[in-house]
Formats: C-alpha cells, sequence, structure tokens
C-alpha cells in the first residue's frame, strides 16, 4: 500500500504537468493559464455550494435525532472534490468536478459504500458501539 501511495504521488504531478503542456500546446499559454483559474475559482464556488448545502441536511438530520450517514459520505466526497478543483491540472479537475456534482457523486459515493462494506466484511476496519 505504501508503494502505490509513493508511486501516486510521484506519477500523478507528472501526468498533470504533460496533460498542461499538451494543452498549452493546443490552445497556446495564456488561454491554458486562463483556463486552469477559471476552473479552479469555478470549483471552488461549486464545492462551498454544495458543502453548505450538505451541511444544512446534517444540520437538519441531527436536530430531528436522525444519524447523517449520507451527508458525512457526502461531505468527504465535496471537500475531496473541492480540494482537486483548486489543484491546478486538468486531470484532477475531471476527477473533482466528479465529486462534486451531486450526480456523479452518488455513483462515487456508492462505490465508496461497497469498498467500506467489503473492508467491515472482511475485518480490516473495526466497528465498535458503545
Amino acid at each position: 500500500m505504501l508503494w502505490v501511495i509513493i508511486g501516486l504521488i510521484i506519477l500523478l504531478p507528472i501526468v498533470e504537468i504533460w496533460g498542461l503542456i499538451t494543452v498549452g500546446g493546443w490552445i497556446g499559454t495564456f488561454p491554458t493559464i486562463i483556463l486552469v483559474i477559471l476552473v479552479g475559482v469555478l470549483g471552488g464556488y461549486l464545492a462551498k455550494r454544495e458543502g453548505w448545502n450538505t451541511y444544512r441536511l446534517a444540520m437538519i438530520q441531527l436536530n430531528n435525532g436522525e444519524l447523517p450517514a449520507e451527508a458525512l459520505l457526502d461531505g468527504v466526497c465535496i471537500l475531496s472534490g473541492g480540494i482537486l478543483l483548486i489543484t491546478p491540472g486538468f486531470f484532477s479537475d475531471i476527477a473533482g468536478f466528479l465529486l462534486v456534482f451531486p450526480y456523479t457523486r452518488a455513483i462515487v459515493k456508492h462505490l465508496l459504500k461497497r469498498w467500506l462494506k467489503k473492508k467491515l466484511e472482511n475485518g480490516e476496519i473495526i466497528w465498535y458501539r458503545r
């Protein structure tokens, strides 16, 4: 697992730089810089809006005595997507938009729930109850 993380830390910036250079070659340096800035601003706005909506939903659920599990998963996805969107690079922007938009976030949440369920069943994650 550690080697995978180290590999990603090395490989992802290389891929992002390659993408920026490639797009810069197609549309020019200045338009590429403007596009990266615009996507970052738009992504930050969308993440903030979706984050506040999720926060409000979680507060309503807590006030009603419900466990806001779905809202917490939404919050993790939105936070991760927001971080990816403000990171310069087109591939991270694509992943960030997938995590911020509600329709694609639902697919990611479904996959995340399946992964967590498998980890719980295999005993890799231990759940303590009081």
